[in-house]
């Protein structure tokens, strides 16, 4: 987006920090179907919009949902596998629903040797799968929902991969695509760019907001650790 020359900007961030669903790539149109059919397997009523209003939490706080309003039956546990099942299923059959513009920035970042780490709410077994679609190297950690005590909004995850990463979290820029995912970062210390797709992301002091990835280039993420704004909603 900048075209300044190369010389007068800043370092690039110490590390990339990606949400995973509709971040890098546009999964959550799939766990919004395994949500509606557990609902009508059980005879509840689950809507869009409901998916909607759980987009970015932890996946035991979206069973408790579905349990308590759609009357969705078996322990956490059980339905938090039985979405999960469903979700990677789908991602198996119709492949990686890349956000235009991901895979590119994940390219740049790895060919500049700048780590990144995979930080969802996604269990394991989705995030390995997506993982497995991308480079080797590229996500020199996978943080995922069944590795942390509190999960987002809470700060704990974003603080555990830059931990694990070796990295000041307040040398790493993270990507999401929720408030929810937007206010663990920030409650990290994190620089943050806010990439919207389902709803609607509001302005907040020093968060970026951006349509879809490849509307930057690798250059604006160096204008981002050095404090601008770029907002281009």
């Amino acid at each position: 987006m900048h075209p300044d020359d190369q010389s007068t900007l800043g370092p690039l961030p110490d590390a990339v920090l990606w949400d995973m669903d509709g971040t890098l790539v546009n999964t959550e149109p799939y766990w919004i179907a395994a949500e509606l059919a557990l609902a009508e397997r059980d005879g509840g009523t689950w809507t869009a919009a409901d998916g909607l209003s759980i987009v970015g939490s932890s996946l035991t706080y979206a069973a408790q949902q579905l349990r308590e309003r759609a009357g969705v039956r078996g322990s956490d546990n059980e339905i938090i596998e039985d979405l999960l099942d469903r979700v990677v299923e789908q991602v198996r059959v119709h492949g990686i629903p890349w956000r235009p513009g991901a895979a590119e920035l994940l390219e740049a970042l790895r060919q500049a040797g700048v780590p990144c780490a995979l930080v969802t709410m996604a269990y394991s077994a989705l995030a390995h799968v997506v993982v497995e679609g991308t480079p080797e190297g590229s996500f020199a950690v996978v943080l995922t929902g069944d590795m942390v005590t509190r999960g987002k909004p809470h700060p704990e995850p974003y603080l555990t991969a830059a931990e694990r990463l070796g990295v000041d979290p307040s040398r790493c820029v993270a990507i999401e695509d929720s408030t929810t995912g937007l206010a663990s970062a920030e409650a990290a210390g994190t620089r943050a760019i806010g990439v919207q797709l389902l709803l609607p992301i509001p302005k907040a002091p020093g968060r970026s907001r951006l349509n879809q990835l490849d509307e930057i280039v690798l250059d604006d993420l160096r204008h981002v650790m050095a404090g601008e704004v770029i907002d281009l909603l």
